[in-house]
């Protein structure tokens, strides 16, 4: 058992986002009653929800509850309902806010695709087989911070900016992760074309050099990153990059695994870590129960990493994939027309699946 207590804020938001949440709090319910661990739960409204209750994406009182917190959950936030909504109204401007306000700016996106869930992939199996990269992204910098930042009648202004101090922290970020896994950095940027982009490459080459010796570090264009991760995604490690490039690359990474719907984050680095899954609100399948809950239920096991628990961790994952292997696949992951389970099912599966091999091992020790 775990003698241990924590506070988990959760943040339901928008379309699907309150069912992949109710999944993970499902999993990490269980998980108290298998470690003897007391979780303590806050929610809170966020992004559009809170738009509508409280006027804004992001209320005093959940920051305050986040920062409280020893981690938090988020579901998932926008939609079409707040879309005539402009800057700072807008329920993207919450999400924003809590990773400056929390300081979490570097934002671990994983992307596995081992040789048994290959077949899910939209690319040919014998391609993506093996695949196990890292995004390292660079959260709370770059064109989404930067000023100034104009919407005018005629023209617009956005800003990318990025400080040597920015870049020397999110490349140890990422040359650590390295030196855990393959040690091997791949610095994405687009410096045949940008200042800003020059200025990651030097930096990132000099931290590397200076400081992390055995670690592998090659830069690649931003345009032949997304080109390679399609033709070949098994030469990349870790990937190191900017806010913007990385929300792309991370997302393009996605075609990958098969789904959105399969990919967790953690943004980490500051007052509380943040863990979210990668996929958008999907308002058009809201509340049918359809909703691919493995990137929140794995975001959970992220959670766990980051708390120094790996046994629960561990549990989590392998769960989750012994139940993708015995063919459990949710709507996001089948042609249309062809069975699937659904959002309830499959948590219910990995919930049993997590009892099952925990009592298997307590019984094997």
């Amino acid at each position: 058992m775990i003698s241990s207590s924590k506070t988990v804020c959760l943040l339901p938001g928008d379309g699907i986002g309150p069912e992949v949440v109710a999944a993970a709090k499902a999993v990490m319910v269980t998980v108290g009653d298998l470690f003897g661990l007391a979780l303590r739960f806050e929610e809170h409204a966020f992004g559009g929800d809170a738009i509508d209750r409280f006027g804004t994406p992001l209320p005093p009182e959940t920051l305050e509850a986040c920062k409280r917190a020893d981690g938090a959950l988020m579901g998932a936030i926008g939609g079409p309902k707040w879309d005539h909504l402009s800057g700072d109204s807008r329920p993207e401007a919450g999400l924003l806010g809590l990773r400056k306000e929390l300081g979490v700016f570097a934002n671990l996106r994983p992307v596995a695709v081992p040789e048994s869930l290959a077949h899910l992939s939209v690319l040919p199996p014998d391609k993506v087989a093996g695949t196990d990269v890292l995004v390292v992204r660079e959260l709370i910098g770059g064109i989404y911070f930067g000023k100034p930042r104009v919407l005018a009648a005629d023209y617009a202004i956005d800003t990318m900016t990025y400080t040597v101090q920015e870049i020397e922290r999110i490349t140890r970020v990422a040359c650590t992760w390295a030196m855990r896994r393959n040690g091997k950095v791949t610095s994405i940027d687009k410096a045949n074309v940008l200042a800003v982009s020059r200025l990651w490459r030097e930096t990132a080459s000099r931290i590397a050099k200076d400081e992390f010796p055995q670690v592998v570090v090659e830069h690649m264009y931003v345009d032949n990153a997304a080109m390679q991760l399609v033709l070949n995604p098994r030469q990349f490690d870790v990937i190191l990059t900017g806010n913007l490039f990385g929300d792309i690359l991370s997302d393009l990474a996605s075609t990958l695994a098969g789904s959105l719907g399969l990919l967790p984050s953690a943004c980490l680095g500051g007052i509380t870590p943040l863990f979210e899954p990668v996929h958008g609100s999907a308002p058009d399948i809201a509340g049918q129960n359809k909703a691919n809950p493995v990137a929140a239920i794995l975001s959970v096991a992220m959670m766990f990493h980051e708390w120094a628990m790996p046994e629960i961790a561990n549990l989590i994952e392998e769960s989750v994939s012994n139940v993708l292997l015995q063919g459990n696949v949710t709507a996001d992951l089948v042609l249309e027309g062809q069975p699937f389970i659904r959002t309830s099912d499959f948590t219910l599966l990995v919930v049993n699946e997590m009892t099952s091999k925990y009592n298997r091992v307590a019984i094997d020790v």
